[in-house]
């Protein structure tokens, strides 16, 4: 690794009920090929269980997080880079409609940071500038779960298909001269319009959820990530980490994580996992 990421073993003990929760990226942090492995599953279950707020954040849209936000033990999931949040609630309606979860006999809330009509203008802006990314840079090409995207745009470059660099700095581009927001995550290139991402979308669900300031509090939480779309948080988090595989990263972050696992992917997730609830 890097001489700026501490292994995880070293990092600084905090005292006994100190932390409150674990913020954490999904591809290639808790998956692995594309799905939650069991390890990954257990500790988040295991950090539940421990009495800690666990919420993922992530680039993926909100159709293809809603099932995950369903079943998973978490207080939440934060998707396409902070727009949108879903959690379980018992019998709350709200207008963005609900969805059933006939196991838990409760319904999943979908709740954005954008109003109705500024995502409407923003998707028709949106759809223009993917095609021209398809058009423009060869062979780019619609994230597969573009179906599910309600708030931004993804272009595939390392789960289906494979971009070489120069072409993910051109689709970077186009986005960005249409005043988007852009980023690349592990497998993705995610354009927005408006001024959330993942840390706004962090300090947004702590408010929503638990009424409290996350930047009062950021050293009693931790995150966890694998990418370039991670370092925004790993520049503000103090109990930022990177798992293993983050190494393909290095050279593109201007920010790193604190501290490294020794694992790769839910393997360095469920790492963490244990070492955070050594704390309890």
């Amino acid at each position: 690794m890097t001489a700026w990421m501490r292994a995880l073993s070293e990092w600084p003990v905090p005292a006994p009920g100190q932390l409150l929760g674990v913020f954490t990226d999904i591809d290639d942090t808790l998956t692995t090929d594309g799905a939650i492995t069991p390890d990954a599953l257990q500790a988040l279950a295991a950090l539940q269980a421990g009495g800690l707020h666990v919420i993922p954040i992530t680039g993926r849209p909100v159709g293809w997080s809603e099932p995950f936000a369903a079943t998973w033990p978490v207080d939440a999931i934060v998707a396409e880079n902070g727009a949108v949040a879903l959690r379980r609630v018992a019998n709350a309606a709200n207008e963005n409609g609900l969805l059933r979860n006939q196991e838990r006999r409760e319904q999943l809330s979908k709740t954005y940071q954008q109003d109705a009509a500024t995502r409407a203008a923003n998707y028709a802006r949106m759809q223009q500038v993917l095609a021209q990314v398809e058009r423009e840079v060869p062979g780019a090409h619609r994230a597969t779960d573009s179906p599910g995207r309600e708030t931004d745009i993804a272009i595939d470059h390392s789960e289906f298909t494979h971009l070489p660099p120069d072409a993910i700095a051109h689709a970077v581009r186009i986005m960005r001269s249409a005043d988007m927001n852009a980023t690349v995550s592990s497998i993705h290139i995610n354009g927005w319009f408006g001024a959330h991402n993942k840390l706004e979308g962090a300090r947004w669900i702590v408010r929503e959820l638990f009424g409290r300031d996350l930047d009062a509090e950021i050293d009693r939480w931790v995150y966890v990530g694998d990418s370039t779309n991670d370092q925004l948080m790993f520049q503000h988090f103090p109990r930022s980490v990177g798992v293993a595989n983050i190494a393909r990263f290095v050279p593109q972050l201007a920010h790193l994580p604190r501290y490294v696992t020794q694992g790769e992917r839910g393997a360095g997730f469920a790492e963490v996992a244990r070492a955070v609830l050594a704390t309890r």
